[in-house]
């Protein structure tokens, strides 16, 4: 029985905002593709229906956290249908890599990675399609994550269309500082009507993130990573959060650079992969 399940980062290789709904959703396309870089989560059932998470993160209380929400969902949803085996709760503890609040999705992965370990520990028998529609309950991002591929995304991030993008290597950096999503997305000068596209076109046209000018507005640590990143590749904010990533062809390259890097920065180097950890490792445990 697998105990440790990696939860990934991703990044969006672009996002675009092309409207907003009367709910106050946004409406966006974004190319998703998952970093070879991740927390672990290390989930043990229990004989009875306590869910603990062991390493609770500071600030975030159980209620409030992804971890504790996504198990609990499950138990709800699979004690309604009869799906629930003897072993019905779960002991769960983070090893926390990813920064909060930095647009690298680490609550939405942390919720998938859940979601799809208790699935197969409790043998819930649910699939993909079903995760993934508990998931979206609890973050727009949350369904890419279940799939577990690189995908195109409309929407409000929940119609995914498998897509195939380059598998380069990245500079992660970011400040450590915790950019809240509605901090962005509530910016009256966000721009909202970027025109939809196929995503032929968007592969064509240089990549950017519409949310970038208003994080780099508001959070000089954010200007000051992008001024400086630009001066060695291409380089973006991710998702709506405080980290930028430069793209390289090779590990060495992005590794000389982060070791160029001014004392204030922080960051990684990973792979970009167009199938998540979290999937392989699943697919390793069906294949033995």
């Amino acid at each position: 029985m697998i105990r440790q399940w990696p939860s990934p980062a991703k990044l969006n290789l672009f996002l675009y905002i092309t409207g907003q709904r009367e709910d106050g959703y946004h409406l966006l396309q974004t190319l998703f593709q998952f970093l070879d870089y991740s927390d672990t989560l290390t989930l043990d059932p229990r004989q009875d229906d306590s869910i603990r998470l062991l390493t609770p993160l500071d600030g975030v209380p159980d209620e409030h956290n992804l971890i504790v929400r996504a198990a609990r969902l499950l138990q709800q949803h699979c004690d309604r249908h009869g799906l629930l085996s003897a072993q019905r709760g779960a002991d769960i503890s983070i090893d926390k890599r990813l920064p909060m609040g930095g647009g690298l999705g680490g609550g939405s992965s942390n919720a998938a990675t859940v979601l799809v370990a208790l699935n197969e520990l409790w043998h819930c028998g649910l699939s993909n399609n079903q995760l993934a529609e508990l998931g979206l309950s609890l973050g727009a991002d949350v369904p890419v994550f279940v799939h577990g591929y690189a995908a195109f995304a409309e929407g409000i991030g929940e119609q995914l269309q498998p897509a195939n993008p380059p598998e380069k290597w990245y500079l992660v950096a970011h400040f450590g500082i915790n950019i809240p999503t509605p901090v962005i997305f509530g910016d009256a000068e966000l721009k909202r009507d970027t025109p939809v596209r196929c995503l032929n076109e968007l592969l064509l046209a240089p990549y950017s993130n519409d949310c970038e000018p208003i994080a780099r507005k508001r959070f000089r640590e954010v200007e000051q990573l992008v001024s400086w990143l630009l001066e060695y590749a291409p380089s973006r904010l991710t998702g709506t959060g405080s980290c930028v990533f430069a793209e390289f062809d090779t590990e060495i390259t992005a590794l000389q650079v982060l070791n160029q890097a001014p004392v204030w920065l922080r960051g990684f180097v990973a792979r970009g992969v167009n199938i998540s950890p979290l999937h392989r490792i699943r697919t390793r445990q069906f294949e033995s």
